[in-house]
């Protein structure tokens, strides 16, 4: 058995909306140049992600929806007729051979979660996922299919599996959410900035899923404006009460990485350390409750040049037991990415400090925070 296998295609790169569209997946290339150029990733770890099939993607889509995709990406579409299932949007514009791009996505995570449960490998990380905001019948918040959807159906479907969803994106994991919302077998945890300010206006504490699904949802809605110990204060107590609570059988992390001060989309002051911190708690819980199988995907992330490739790389050097890198990135790297890039790269896997300005209102965010925090761990101890 593997430690992990990294699942990348280049056709996963066809996922492109424009050239000047804030979700630009040029960042899956600048992540693995990255580690490359690092070190830390060997091509015998790479496994090329498949296409999910019409099948699969029925798990978590309407067959209409899925035909008008596929329309869509073929020009096939009449003006406006896309728009009643969120194609053809100013937040999902159409782009040629959308369908076979967004099924190769799906098919990465579907690579990653076989990698795992089948034995090859322990851990297994699409970069290429996380679309989280893809609905049954539309595309949403630049997600036309839900990756992850589609492989929690497929984990109980084949495998039997009590899935533990965990979103860590500065956007509330909505489309994940709802489509378990009434499962007892999946239970999903968010932290993302509260709704107030940011799309898509959801994820409040009390979510708590319904029917046979209640208690089986857990939202944790941050201030914005929230810094590093105020999130990591709440994603440790939320992650070690959550897995004791539900016991999952198999975790699926998505690791959005636009919590970080210069993402340009939301309000979050994270900086790099809350990026060091999350997958070593996810894969420490892996280990002690799911005998080490876990899913990783990607997500966010709008500042591609100076922060997803850090955040994302420390994903795999911590899914591959390899010392957190340090100190300068690869010259080799920088002289190839700087003259590409529009903002001087951060030259070192360490956000420089002070990253910006002390904020004036931090105790009171952290102290807004941790009143959510005591009421959401109230729900979970209420549930049990």
């Amino acid at each position: 058995m593997k430690k992990a296998v990294f699942v990348y295609s280049p056709e996963q790169l066809g996922y492109k909306f424009s050239d000047t569209h804030p979700f630009n997946h040029k960042r899956l290339t600048l992540t693995m140049d990255l580690l490359k150029n690092s070190n830390a990733l060997d091509d015998a770890a790479i496994i090329p992600a498949r296409v999910a099939t019409d099948e699969e993607l029925l798990l978590a889509h309407e067959a209409k929806y899925i035909e008008i995709v596929k329309k869509a990406g073929h020009g096939e579409l009449l003006e406006n007729q896309g728009e009643p299932y969120g194609i053809g949007t100013e937040d999902t514009p159409i782009f040629e051979n959308m369908h076979e791009a967004s099924a190769q996505l799906v098919g990465g995570t579907l690579t990653a979660v076989d990698a795992v449960m089948t034995g090859m490998a322990e851990h297994a990380l699409n970069l290429g996922g996380g679309l989280h905001h893809g609905f049954q019948g539309r595309a949403s918040g630049f997600c036309i299919y839900n990756d992850s959807t589609v492989a929690i159906k497929y984990l109980q479907e084949k495998y039997g599996a009590r899935v533990l969803y965990v979103d860590t994106d500065a956007h509330h994991g909505d489309g994940v959410q709802w489509s378990f919302y009434d499962d007892p077998n999946v239970c999903t945890l968010s932290i993302h900035e509260t709704g107030r300010y940011l799309f898509p206006g959801t994820g409040n504490i009390t979510e708590r899923g319904s029917g046979a699904g209640y208690g089986t949802s857990f939202n944790f809605p941050i201030d914005a404006f929230t810094e590093d110990e105020s999130f990591l204060t709440i994603y440790e107590q939320a992650m070690r009460e959550v897995f004791e609570f539900f016991k999952p059988d198999v975790v699926l992390t998505q690791n959005g990485a636009d919590a970080h001060f210069f993402d340009p989309l939301t309000h979050l002051y994270g900086t790099m350390n809350i990026y060091q911190e999350i997958p070593k708690l996810a894969h420490k819980l892996a280990h002690e409750y799911c005998d080490g199988k876990w899913i990783a995907v990607g997500g966010g992330g709008y500042d591609i040049w100076r922060v997803v490739p850090r955040a994302w790389s420390l994903i795999w050097t911590e899914m591959t037991d390899q010392p957190m890198p340090t100190g300068s990135l690869p010259q080799a790297w920088l002289d190839r990415w700087q003259p590409e890039s529009p903002v001087p790269l951060i030259p070192t896997w360490e956000d420089p400090s002070p990253l910006y300005e002390a904020i004036p209102r931090k105790a009171e965010i952290e102290e807004k925070n941790a009143m959510m925090l005591d009421k959401a761990l109230h729900i979970i101890r209420s549930t049990k």
